[in-house]
């Protein structure tokens, strides 16, 4: 598993040029998670700059940046579409359109705006390429569903850990109130399926799995290089 992270350079660099994709009068989906800051503190310079754009956080954490860099925001609840969204991954297949979020447990909010988006852009650092997928896939949980869940992930084929707090005692609450449960599958060979699969567990909010989503992928390295890959 690929996850050791590729530097602040390689992260800056993948942000930054996804962000200068963004065009005057866009609605702007703002990920979550280091590299997703990047792109957010640029389009606050660009903003600075004259750019007219509005964003559309999805979490507390990413519209807290956005209000520090002067983006000016719109509520989830009130958006159909957005022009384009940008956000990192914790894991980028290299065979298949397909990635692993919700390190930051927003995946949830996240895959709603990127499903919303006319084009989606995945930001991250070359440490972040795998393939076949084998990061512990992050599964949002209704909390009194927790048991049942669990006992449903394992049926699939994986190993559910509730997340635990850092700071606090007790679970990660995700900012809709719910459980996260990380689900370790081994490779995954087969995104599409496995997503299939955890979307019709009863009690399952949103899993990290996202499949078909992304437009195209942006990927720094140590040097400042960005590659670009597009998916459609």
């Amino acid at each position: 598993m690929k996850n050791t992270g590729g530097g602040e350079t390689a992260k800056r660099a993948a942000g930054e040029a996804a962000a200068a994709e963004v065009s005057d009068g866009d609605l702007v989906g703002l990920g979550t998670g280091s590299t997703a800051a990047h792109a957010i503190r640029t389009l606050g310079d660009r903003v600075a700059d004259g750019l007219d754009v509005e964003g559309v956080a999805t979490s507390y954490q990413s519209r807290a940046l956005a209000k520090d860099v002067g983006i000016p925001l719109r509520s989830l609840s009130d958006v159909a579409r957005v022009d384009v969204a940008i956000d990192g991954a914790d894991q980028v297949a290299t065979d298949a359109n397909a990635l692993v979020k919700g390190g930051g447990a927003a995946h949830a909010r996240e895959k709603v705006v990127a499903s919303a988006a006319d084009r989606f852009l995945v930001v991250a650092d070359d440490s972040k390429l795998a393939a076949p997928l084998d990061y512990p896939v992050p599964v949002e949980v209704l909390p009194d569903a927790h048991a049942r869940v669990e006992r449903a992930l394992r049926d699939v084929g994986g190993d559910p850990v509730l997340r635990e707090a850092e700071r606090k005692d007790g679970p990660v609450i995700t900012d809709n109130g719910n459980l996260v449960v990380d689900c370790d599958f081994g490779g995954v060979d087969d995104p599409a399926s496995l997503a299939t699969a955890l979307s019709g567990v009863a009690g399952v909010v949103e899993h990290g799995l996202f499949v078909g989503l992304a437009d195209a992928v942006y990927v720094g390295d140590a040097d400042g290089a960005v590659a670009v890959r597009s998916l459609k």
